[in-house]
Order: structure tokens, then C-alpha cells, then sequence
């Protein structure tokens, strides 16, 4: 039996507008800069990271753990559930697993 579609928040609703396409990390985060008017040298600057990190992880090529997910949602003000689920699930998707991530507070 098919788990009926959930709803999409209005936060992921607005993410995948500016990013246009479904959400990952990678796109959050460059949408969040580019919504926020950071350039990625003061994103970065902001986050606690170099510029080539940032851009390695805004393109795909890197993936960042929960927790740093968590810190940079904190630091850039937005929700924390919905980049750390991202995080997780650029994890799962860049291993190959075939899982969708649904998380809740504790």
C-alpha cells in the first residue's frame, strides 16, 4: 500500500522555486545565499568555512554532516528539520541507497 504524498512545507516550496527543481542540500544552500544576498565569500565567511568548500558543497561535491547542517540552519536562520534532512539525504543519495529521509523532533 502506497504511503499517501505528504504536503510540502512552504519553506521547500519556496527553496525549489529559486532553485528550480527538486530540493537537495546543495541547491538549499545556494538558494538560501542567493535569497539572503550573500556572495560566497561572505556566506562562507558567515558559516565558518573557506569559499572553495562552500562552492564544492553548493555544486554537489561534497556533502556535509547532520550536525554542521543544523549549525549552518541556526546561522543562517532558517529551519533546522529541513537542512538537516537535506544533509541526510544528499548522504543516502550520494552512497547509491534508495531511501527517502522523513525526520521529526525528538
Amino acid at each position: 500500500m502506497r504511503k499517501p504524498k505528504e504536503k510540502k512545507s512552504e519553506t521547500i516550496k519556496l527553496l525549489e522555486k529559486l532553485s528550480g527543481g527538486p530540493l537537495s542540500f546543495a541547491r538549499a544552500i545556494k538558494s538560501i545565499r542567493a535569497c539572503d544576498e550573500l556572495s560566497q565569500e561572505a556566506c562562507a565567511e558567515k558559516l565558518g568555512v573557506s569559499k572553495s568548500h562552500l562552492c564544492d558543497v553548493e555544486k554537489g561535491r561534497k556533502t556535509v554532516s547532520p550536525e554542521r547542517a543544523a549549525r549552518w540552519a541556526r546561522v543562517l536562520g532558517y529551519p533546522e528539520p529541513v537542512l538537516v534532512r537535506l544533509a541526510i539525504q544528499s548522504e543516502l543519495d550520494a552512497a547509491g541507497l534508495k531511501y527517502r529521509v522523513e525526520i521529526e523532533a525528538a
